[in-house]
């Protein structure tokens, strides 16, 4: 039996009827059901010929079906909900075996063991876990990390933190994360019709390319600390809500070229990182 979808494989509708796969909200599921778009999704991440991918949460395999049209090297995705397993093991029987599915929680997972470099992380999060996995890769003892690139699909007011500059709302501390050790850019939005079921909010595709050394020298330590105090209380003055971090907080301040009365998200990553090498002592 031929299917006229790009890949030869049924329409996802089918296959979520064939499986009865119903989107279960404890899981924070909302299945992509268009495979041009899926595709377009795939598209984001660059040329995928030469790369292993690594996906969380494929459900059904709309995203996974894409990337191995456009051409994965191989794909490993991690999938918690065992509905999906039989509808996932039908795209690995059909791509000869370039998709390993693991299921399990994408939190307690290690898959590197199955991946060769050079690797992108290409998935739509589960709302309920997007967030932390994303911090997780942003930090791990050693950078450069084991991916190259990271193109995710969160809630559209997470992708606007990702990528916000100074003096904007939405700028804080995942900002400042992903933009230290990324260059991270707000690729497309998907609106709520797009899924099934639809989701009360847009959703946004933000490409994270991992820089080889962070944007400015920093403690990362020392910086994550810095940042996590400074927008704890975003409406007080650095003074006040950095003190605690050094007896004479207002100097390092004075000194970083920062003024002590500004708040937090007046101040650039650069300011942010030399007042953290300040700090720890190493300006």
């Amino acid at each position: 039996m031929t299917h006229n979808t790009i890949d030869g494989l049924p329409p996802l509708r089918e296959v979520i009827k064939t499986h009865d796969l119903r989107a279960k909200k404890s899981l924070g599921q909302n299945f992509l059901l268009d495979l041009n778009l899926t595709s377009k999704i795939a598209r984001q991440a660059g040329d995928l010929s030469g790369c292993d991918v690594l996906e969380i949460g494929p459900g059904p395999g709309g995203l996974t079906r894409a990337l191995l049209f456009e051409g994965a090297r191989k794909v490993v995705a991690i999938e918690q909900d065992a509905r999906c397993l039989p509808a996932l093991a039908e795209v690995t029987a059909h791509h000869n075996g370039k998709l390993i599915v693991l299921q399990g929680d994408a939190l307690a997972i290690d898959p590197t063991k199955y991946l060769t470099g050079p690797i992108r992380i290409i998935a739509n999060l589960p709302y309920n876990v997007g967030t932390e996995l994303l911090t997780r890769w942003l930090s791990p003892t050693q950078w450069p990390p084991f991916w190259q690139s990271l193109t995710l699909m969160f809630q559209k007011e997470v992708a606007q933190r990702i990528v916000a500059k100074p003096g904007s709302k939405a700028y804080g501390r995942l900002s400042i994360l992903c933009q230290w050790r990324c260059t991270a850019t707000l690729k497309m939005e998907i609106p709520p019709a797009a899924f099934t079921p639809p989701p009360k909010v847009t959703s946004a595709v933000v490409h994270l390319e991992r820089r080889e050394q962070p944007a400015f020298p920093a403690d990362a330590k020392t910086l994550n600390q810095t940042v996590a105090k400074a927008f704890g209380q975003r409406r007080k003055m650095l003074r006040a809500s950095l003190k605690g971090l050094h007896p004479q907080i207002e100097d390092c301040l004075i000194e970083a070229g920062i003024k002590p009365t500004q708040r937090a998200e007046e101040i650039s990553l650069e300011q942010f990182c030399t007042l953290s090498r300040i700090i720890k002592g190493t300006a």
